[in-house]
């Protein structure tokens, strides 16, 4: 008999006897009795209250197809329990909770057949990029429970809890198999975050435009940023100021979009947008090494369409190809030489403004650019920050050029 006197009035697949039973419990139950209660189905094994959810469990964990399923059905089941105490400050503890009891060991032998493959399936959860994506939104929610100034987390990984970079949530806390709800929930996050971001920093630029008198008397507003006062005046400046002494960098993009309508060839657009790219980076550096290097990379991108109309679909390519090669290219070949020799030589700053210049041309790539920055938070998640700094204060301009070009920051 159902304890909550409800899955054995629901007559659906098996998966949604599970997700509606969790569903009712997740109204009643306080979050410690419903993380008990979680371990006990999914973790433990064996013996549970309700014996058609019970029963449920075990007929999709002895099915043929549970190697590919039951993760699917356990990610879910988490959401589900998720997406309630995410709204509820006082029930967010429970969130890294519930994941740390997938590494609880359970007690005892398995006490059949069935518990005993559903150890082992819960196992093959744990190296799932599905578990990871919990594993790092948890993160969120522990740093935050404990987020005093001083017991700050000093890793990368550590950042995306106590700095809102929202640009880096769909491709941390998401995978390419997560389900629609899922992506409503971690969208939502992300919208707070840029809001909160976008509120703190226009809040701190106000406070200090205040005459200094006035400010003696006020509440002090902290930097919401990790730039000092000085390297943050810079970033928002150069990313609202006349790059070029005449433009700023959305006039520039307008003014090359409409340039291109003229192209006659790829081959053409090419040759232009090397042009528009390297136009304001004026360095010794610059026309000793980069420019080169980027021309070359320019000429070889997609040459066998040389000959061809210039389209929106070899304009994205190009751009996609050209993030690669300044940024990184994928997890499995993280080499971001050109990045590092970029931001060395020409300044952080500067060196994601280049990239804005690819990504107001062609805005579809936007996504494809922030996806190339979390290959690098991950990359480097284990960093102490004051390590890598050069990625912080990377991440951090992007922040704020996005802020500038796509959100409601005004300075």
């Amino acid at each position: 008999m159902n304890s909550l006197g409800f899955s054995q009035y629901y007559h659906s697949s098996d998966e949604q006897v599970i997700y509606v039973h969790l569903q009712c419990c997740v109204d009643l139950e306080a979050p410690r009795q419903l993380i008990q209660r979680f371990f006990n189905l999914f973790i433990q094994g064996g013996e549970y209250p309700d014996l058609g959810v019970n029963l449920a469990v075990g007929r999709i964990v002895d099915s043929d197809l549970a190697n590919i399923e039951f993760q699917y059905v356990l990610n879910r089941s988490c959401y589900i329990l998720i997406n309630r105490w995410r709204k509820h400050p006082r029930d967010q503890w429970a969130i890294p909770e519930l994941i740390h009891s997938f590494e609880q060991t359970p007690s005892g032998l398995p006490s059949c057949w069935t518990a005993k493959r559903l150890r082992s399936l819960v196992k093959r959860f744990t190296q799932t990029e599905q578990y990871q994506a919990l594993r790092r939104l948890s993160m969120v929610f522990e740093e935050k429970i404990k987020a005093e100034e001083d017991k700050k987390s000093d890793n990368v990984e550590g950042l995306i809890s106590r700095y809102p970079y929202p640009y880096l949530y769909d491709h941390c806390f998401l995978t390419d198999d997560s389900p629609d709800e899922q992506r409503q929930e971690i969208r939502d996050m992300r919208t707070q975050a840029q809001e909160t971001f976008e509120h703190d920093l226009s809040q701190y630029l106000t406070f200090k435009n205040i005459h200094r008198e006035q400010r003696l008397i006020l509440p002090t507003v902290e930097n919401p940023t990790l730039l000092t006062d000085k390297k943050l005046n810079f970033s928002l400046k150069h990313f609202t100021g006349r790059i070029d002494g005449y433009h700023t960098y959305d006039d520039l993009a307008k003014i090359f979009v409409n340039q291109i309508q003229n192209a006659r060839t790829y081959r053409t657009f090419k040759e232009e947008l090397y042009e528009y790219l390297t136009d304001a980076v004026d360095t010794k550096y610059a026309k000793k090494h980069f420019n080169n290097r980027l021309y070359r990379e320019l000429q070889g991108t997609l040459s066998h369409n040389d000959s061809q109309k210039v389209n929106d679909t070899l304009i994205a390519g190009t751009c996609r190809k050209l993030l690669n090669f300044l940024v990184v290219e994928s997890p499995q070949q993280p080499h971001h030489f050109v990045f590092l020799d970029l931001s060395s030589n020409l300044g952080v700053t500067r060196s994601i403004g280049l990239l804005l210049k690819i990504v107001l041309i062609c805005r579809k790539v936007k996504s494809d650019l922030e996806k190339r920055f979390s290959i690098l938070f991950n990359h480097y998640a284990t960093f102490p920050r004051d390590k890598v700094f050069w990625l912080v204060e990377s991440l951090e301009n992007l922040n704020i050029a996005f802020g500038l070009n796509w959100g409601k920051l005004k300075v």
